[in-house]
């Protein structure tokens, strides 16, 4: 790979692309380079954005013909899987925005190609760039709060339309195809992600999924999914229906000896309650180091240091996020418990 990195980016219909470029265009020796987007408009804003000039109304060309060493992909789920199992065939690093796929099959087939072309592959869960909720982690992961017992995890917000979202990101986003669900696939990943980070993939799941009040939507707009594991229990909840944001992307994590509760937002704190301290504590968060700011400064320090994507974004918790949410949909539709592993992999 040349001392510069090249990107091309695949897909413009997730509105999250925008946030991403501009902090990959704060990272050092980093060039983008062209962009595939069947949308004209689109494409324009691009290169608006960005100030290349270079694009494409179709992905083949761009994979095809034009020189990069990564891709970024942000177009709906079920193309998402297909356009980064692509790029990651032929060589490239992929960072992909979150879920990995629509469904289980999709994160199969792209876990695959990103190991045999032996390429790195990042899954952005933006909530994963949070200094309070990096901390959060850690110390959870060292032992501060005892042994882990759970975590929950909501996001919520009035729905992706009413949000400001555009078109080109609520139309898929309210397809179930192109989505994979409605909010069930959109919010409760997070939560999700979060617990197999923490605590492994559960042994059995249930969800509750359902379309509750947005009369214009044919998809859910509400979910609440459970985990369960031998010693521990988990809950991702997701909302496009809440009014206000109270207790919305609120993390908390349960432990023996203490929780944790993750504020949202950067300038969100974090909590500590002890036995000791019953109403909570603000822990002192440390800054960042540069590298863990954001998805594309982490992405590119992956790539030039010949190192795995760690945590909450790496393929194993994408892929196993998938199987967490295939399986919490197989549960809504039977009405019964599922368990896992779905598939062996």
């Amino acid at each position: 790979m040349a001392e510069t990195l090249r990107v091309g980016v695949l897909g413009l219909t997730h509105d999250h692309v925008w946030q991403n470029l501009r902090e990959l265009r704060e990272v050092a020796d980093v060039e983008i380079v062209a962009a595939a987007d069947p949308n004209d408009e689109l494409l324009y804003q691009f290169q608006q954005e960005t100030g290349c000039e270079q694009i494409f109304t179709s992905y083949e060309p761009l994979l095809g013909e034009v020189e990069v060493d990564a891709a970024y992909v942000f177009s709906d789920n079920a193309t998402g899987a297909d356009l980064a199992a692509a790029a990651a065939s032929i060589g490239l690093h992929v960072l992909v925005e979150k879920p990995m796929g629509a469904d289980l099959d999709g994160a199969n087939r792209l876990v695959a190609a990103a190991a045999e072309s032996e390429v790195t592959l990042l899954v952005n869960w933006p909530f994963a760039w949070l200094p309070q909720l990096q901390h959060g982690i850690a110390l959870a992961q060292a032992g501060e709060i005892g042994t882990i017992l759970g975590t929950r995890y909501r996001s919520a917000h009035e729905g992706p339309k009413e949000l400001g979202c555009s078109p080109y990101f609520y139309n898929w986003l309210h397809n179930n195809e192109l989505n994979g669900a409605g909010a069930y696939m959109d919010y409760c990943g997070y939560g999700v992600a979060l617990a197999r980070t923490l605590l492994g993939v559960p042994t059995r799941v249930s969800a509750m999924i359902g379309h509750l009040h947005k009369d214009y939507v044919m998809v859910d707009d509400n979910a609440v999914l459970t985990m369960q594991w031998p010693r521990a229990m988990a809950v991702a909840e997701a909302s496009w229906t809440q009014i206000g944001k109270l207790t919305a992307y609120m993390g908390v994590i349960y432990g023996s000896e203490g929780t944790l509760l993750i504020e949202p937002g950067t300038a969100g704190r974090l909590l500590l309650a002890t036995r000791e301290q019953a109403e909570g504590v603000a822990v002192d968060v440390p800054a960042l180091p540069p590298e863990q700011q954001s998805a594309s400064a982490y992405f590119a320090h992956c790539i030039r240091n010949g190192v795995a994507v760690e945590g909450l974004c790496s393929p194993r918790v994408g892929r196993d996020a998938q199987e967490i949410l295939e399986a919490g949909l197989l549960s809504s539709m039977r009405g019964e418990v599922v368990s896992l592993p779905l598939s062996v992999y």
